[in-house]
């Protein structure tokens, strides 16, 4: 295989992990989500839901299934009446906390007004 094969390929890999990412966490909630369990580490899904404010508890839903399904939430299902659910981060979702914590101080120092 050529050096230029080669390269491309790997450009093409590089693109598809990103495309992976935007995926996982497209949404306008997602990284809200996500911060919020890292913050406080188990999220009950009212408590996610106040600290969101303004979101739908469908948009909400579909979001923690999606996170889920990607395997950066997990949720755990306590049989009691009425159902407790409890909401962490995966330890892939723990891998993308530094990530997260980067996003904000870039945010902090260029977006703050």
């Amino acid at each position: 295989m050529s050096e230029n094969k080669h390269t491309q390929k790997e450009q093409l890999a590089k693109c598809e992990s990103m495309s992976r990412l935007q995926s996982i966490i497209s949404g306008k909630w997602k990284i809200l989500i996500i911060w919020y369990i890292s913050v406080y580490k188990i999220q009950r899904f009212g408590e996610l839901q106040r600290r969101l404010g303004d979101i739908t508890q469908s948009t909400l839903t579909k979001q923690l299934r999606e996170l889920e399904n990607d395997g950066i939430v997990h949720r755990e299902v306590y049989a009691e009446v009425p159902p407790k659910v409890e909401y962490s981060l995966t330890e892939m979702g723990e891998s993308f906390v530094p990530i997260l914590l980067s996003m904000k101080e870039w945010s902090d120092e260029n977006l703050m007004v």
